[in-house]
């Protein structure tokens, strides 16, 4: 009876073991997932250096004071006169850009040479001595002019400035600004009696002289490729006043002029940044 059990169940297993085998399925392959790429940020942040050309409308603002010593007159206003000082420039700016958000600050250097020149010529009114005298004294006009040129300036500003897309900068800038101003004056003097024939002297001056003032203005700066960007800027420069004082011919023993520099500066760069991201593929 016990053979009959046993050999019972072992056909059972026989018949029941490879057919729950054959429900088992091989479990599934594990199914890997990427971490999802981040997008690139585009930074303005690093060193840049890089060159620009332009043009200048600048404006030389000048009073002319004579010193008439048989006249008896000291000091006095002999004209005033305006003339631009217009011209070509070139040159080079370094800098460094820090960004926060849509925010960047920056400072930036930068030299330029210029061709900006400009003539202003005066006449003075005439002069008679006054008071009693014996024999007749002469009485004196005269006539000048006076050259100035920017050679070179520089500055030395701030700059603040957002970003409406990742690669375009819009800022505004301000700071020192300091230059060298030539100055070439002339001046002839005609003197005469009543009656009497016209005697011409004239003399001449040079100065040159380093001013420092301030300036401000704004620009615009676009990543176009790589680390290279181009910029457009504007800016206001104002150098100050610059005296010049000279002996004047015959009578006229000083001659003093007294001008203000401003100028008018719009100039197109590009620049090389150093560090930040590139503007393809960031």
């Amino acid at each position: 009876m016990k053979r009959l059990m046993l050999t019972g169940f072992a056909l059972v297993s026989l018949v029941v073991g490879p057919a729950k085998a054959a429900d088992l399925k091989p479990a599934p392959a594990p199914v890997y997932t990427k971490a999802p790429v981040m997008a690139p940020v585009f930074s303005w942040t690093g060193f840049y250096i890089g060159l620009n050309g332009g043009y200048s409308w600048g404006r030389t603002s000048s009073d002319f004071r004579i010193t008439d010593t048989i006249a008896g007159v000291t000091g006095v206003t002999a004209g005033s006169a305006s003339r631009n000082i217009n011209g070509w420039l070139g040159g080079g700016q370094i800098g460094y850009n820090w960004q926060t958000g849509t925010w960047v600050l920056g400072i930036e250097t930068d030299i330029q040479g210029t061709g900006q020149k400009g003539t202003v010529s005066f006449a003075t009114p005439t002069i008679c001595p006054v008071g009693v005298f014996i024999a007749p004294v002469p009485c004196s006009t005269g006539s000048g002019s006076v050259e100035q040129k920017l050679p070179w300036f520089g500055t030395l500003r701030g700059r603040v400035g957002f970003t409406p897309a990742a690669t375009w900068l819009l800022y505004a800038t301000g700071g020192l600004a300091y230059g060298e101003i030539d100055t070439n004056a002339t001046f002839t003097s005609a003197s005469a009696v009543p009656g009497g024939p016209v005697t011409l002297t004239s003399t001449s001056a040079s100065s040159n002289t380093t001013r420092v003032g301030w300036t401000a203005g704004a620009g615009v700066e676009w990543a176009f490729y790589g680390p290279w960007s181009a910029k457009l800027e504007y800016l206001f420069m104002d150098l100050g006043k610059v005296n010049t004082s000279f002996a004047g011919p015959g009578p006229f023993t000083l001659m003093t002029t007294s001008s203000r520099i401003t100028d008018n500066i719009v100039r197109a760069g590009i620049n090389y940044r150093f560090g930040g991201s590139s503007a393809v593929g960031y």
